[in-house]
């Protein structure tokens, strides 16, 4: 599947992504925008936690956030496509921050009613910037090597899983220094100022280059995933490995628990975050022939098949260890949809084609854990990691033969990949 470089000197390396002109700063303005999303979270469960005396109310708030942030995100990547960062982030961008520092402002002290925390948040997540797809989106104008493209897609993706290993360590020493609000208010002050600096950097284009429709042009036609099979497989495939991460980190606290080592669990998913950054900067380090479906199945059915066997560890260890491997196929997978999202959709539509693969991880991470939730108490935990690793592995053979090539332009392109509202 992949070969070594026949000549490892010219090899593209992550020091020369990051030498690309413009590359280092709009990649750390989006990285220090996007650790908001690895502390907020958190924190707004706990402050309303506290605020509420309810763990109910705190679940209520943060499904209705989870539910607004996910199923707009295509439509405020669209926007993005439609007016260019510059004029839509920061509207999304001072909105999201805005309205943290007023849930952080409520949440300060005990007694504020669920129902205002509810439509708060529901207004947040309405208004979550997409800052991840914006990234990538210039990555591909930034770069446009195909190989070096794939390594700063790598080092993207695994930088923003290490936002939300230390996000929740950073929100630890926040609410004991202070409180969990404070943490709501860190979230609204990092996205602020994340966002602002990068659509000042120079990657991001201005004038009539900034994305919007020019002066009496019509808007771009909508993207639909059933015209472009290499978007919807990505996408398809996506989902099913946010189900089954979903239900893994669920099903690892509950087999964690039959071992009578549930303090372990941290160690568990530790091994899952390590060993997924080591695949992520592995997959950018190696030169591919295979074709982005091809890579895409292979990856799929790795973490589908270790996810399976992990059920049948009879001890920490090895689980740690099956887990593990699990974790060398995440980061690889991510950034083949990525790819495969990248190169099927045109100049126009490819923030929102990233986005649909973004909302596609989250929606299928939501799904797995609330759908492993009814089956941990009536099914042998090995059967619930054998149910849940299927959906990815079934998706891994639908996926057969698909590749990803850029669609041409003009109306044959429009044709096919493209239609209006």
């Amino acid at each position: 599947m992949s070969t070594p470089s026949s000549a490892p000197s010219r090899a593209p390396s992550y020091a020369a992504v990051l030498r690309v002109p413009h590359a280092a700063r709009t990649f750390g303005a989006a990285l220090l925008g996007r650790l908001s999303y690895g502390i907020a979270p958190l924190s707004l469960l706990l402050a309303v936690k506290d605020a509420t005396g309810s763990y109910s109310a705190a679940g209520g708030v943060m499904a209705l956030f989870g539910a607004a942030s996910v199923s707009l995100s295509p439509a405020r990547a669209g926007l993005i496509d439609r007016y260019g960062p510059r004029r839509a982030l920061p509207p999304m961008a001072g909105l999201y921050a805005a309205l943290l520092a007023v849930l952080a402002l409520v949440t300060w002290r005990p007694g504020a009613p669920p129902l205002l925390l509810g439509t708060l948040a529901t207004a947040a997540g309405a208004c979550t910037p997409p800052l991840g797809p914006v990234m990538r989106t210039l990555w591909s104008s930034l770069v446009p090597d195909r190989e070096l493209l794939r390594r700063a897609y790598s080092l993207d993706g695994v930088a923003e899983e290490l936002t939300y290993v230390t996000g929740p360590l950073l929100v630890g020493v926040v609410v004991a220094v202070t409180g969990p609000a404070a943490g709501v208010l860190a979230g609204a002050v990092l996205l602020a100022v994340g966002a602002g600096a990068l659509v000042s950097s120079p990657a991001v284009p201005r004038g009539k280059a900034d994305g919007g429709p020019q002066a009496g042009a019509s808007p771009a036609p909508s993207l639909r995933l059933r015209a472009v099979p290499a978007l919807r497989h990505a996408v398809l495939v996506t989902a099913a490995v946010g189900l089954c991460l979903g239900a893994l980190d669920l099903l690892v606290v509950a087999l964690t628990e039959e071992f009578h080592r549930a303090p372990a669990v941290t160690w568990v998913l530790a091994a899952l975050s390590a060993t997924s950054a080591v695949g992520g900067l592995a997959y950018g380090a190696l030169r591919w022939r295979a074709p982005l479906g091809a890579r895409l199945r292979v990856m799929a059915a790795g973490l589908g098949a270790a996810v399976a066997v992990a059920g049948l560890a009879g001890d920490l260890c090895v689980l740690i260890a099956v887990v593990a491997v699990a974790g060398l196929f995440v980061a690889p997978a991510l950034t083949t949809a990525y790819l495969m999202a990248d190169e099927s959709a045109s100049a126009a539509h490819r923030t929102r084609a990233g986005a649909w693969v973004n909302t596609a991880f989250n929606a299928g991470s939501s799904a797995g854990t609330a759908a492993v939730g009814l089956l941990v108490d009536r099914l042998p935990l090995a059967l619930c990691f054998a149910v849940s690793a299927a959906p990815v592995l079934l998706c891994a053979a639908a996926v057969r033969g698909s590749g990803a090539r850029r669609p041409r332009t003009g109306a044959a392109g429009a044709a096919e990949g493209v239609s209006g509202a």
